[in-house]
């Protein structure tokens, strides 16, 4: 009786041990199977590259993420994020467009809300003519509307200073503003990872999420003589409603920045965030945007 007890210990022994060996080899393939399945990072056009999940800030992706670059209209963000920050902002404060404003486009070529001399225009329209067709004009007015001085020289002076010291604020070391809109005189410059959490940023603000999503919006507007009429406005943002869960950012080009985007998309509860600057073209900034965003969900 005794032998037999002994005789099922050993058995038991013994199928532990082939049980616990086997558990091993599975787990290594499994193990295998799990890095064999790590998505392979993203080769992208653009000179530069930076994604990270906003949730967490934990960094996805990187290509010359620190390198310093012109920004185009990338950095009418900053320009929307001073203004947003104002203490008391009423966003139905009304702001008479100026013949300044209108001049300034002409003589710069530059991209334009439309905005019509006379007009009186809220800052919340202001901010739809700034982010959706990346109104130059509209970035003139905000910061005519709120620099600090008594000509709009000054103003506008005092305006790129509070871009530069919220840059300094928000530890953006690489960053740096010469102007409202991005058409700098040499001076104006950031990096994909500067750009991304500056966009970070800008989006904890309600207002910045509302008007960064939005693809195109008619605003009505008070004419000079007391009429009205409507401004329609559509995003230069190709990313919204051609990529699923896409919730923004900005566009930017120019003849040093070539073709910019800080794009941005939520996805099950996760957001990514992220920038391209130097594409060569407007599909290559898209199309790098989506293959980062892709890599961004996977990781």
């Amino acid at each position: 009786m005794n032998i037999g007890i002994k005789g099922i210990r050993r058995v038991s022994a013994t199928a532990t041990v082939a049980l616990t060996a086997g558990a091993v080899i599975a787990g290594g393939a499994f193990a295998s199977q799990a890095q064999a399945a790590a998505p392979k990072p993203p080769t992208i056009v653009a000179k530069g590259g930076f994604v990270m999940n906003n949730g967490t800030g934990k960094t996805l992706f990187t290509k010359a993420a620190d390198t310093r670059r012109s920004t185009g209209s990338t950095t009418k963000i900053m320009t929307a994020r001073v203004v947003l920050a104002q203490k008391g902002l009423n966003l139905n404060s009304k702001v008479t467009v100026q013949k300044a404003y209108s001049d300034y486009i002409v003589s710069k070529g530059a991209s334009s809300a439309r905005l019509i001399v006379g007009d009186k225009v809220t800052v919340g329209q202001l901010l739809y003519g700034l982010m959706l067709p990346s109104g130059c004009d509209a970035a003139y007015a905000l910061a005519d509307k709120f620099g600090s001085g008594s000509t709009r020289a000054a103003r506008v002076k005092s305006f790129i200073g509070k871009m530069n010291s919220t840059a300094k604020t928000l530890g953006l070391k690489n960053t740096h503003f010469d102007s409202f809109d991005g058409i700098g005189n040499g001076s104006n410059y950031s990096t994909p990872r500067d750009l991304t959490k500056l966009a970070s940023s800008a989006m904890k603000y309600s207002t910045f999420r509302t008007v960064v999503k939005t693809k195109s919006t008619k605003q009505k507007v008070t004419t000079k003589s007391g009429g009205y009429r409507y401004m329609s406005w559509t995003n230069t943002n190709k990313l919204l409603g051609t990529y699923s869960g896409a919730i923004g950012v900005k566009t930017g080009s120019g003849p040093a920045a070539k073709y910019c985007l800080v794009f941005a998309a939520t996805r099950s509860g996760k957001t990514v965030i992220g920038t391209v600057l130097t594409a060569t073209s407007e599909s290559t900034r898209t199309a790098d945007a989506k293959k980062l965003m892709d890599y961004g969900f996977k990781k």
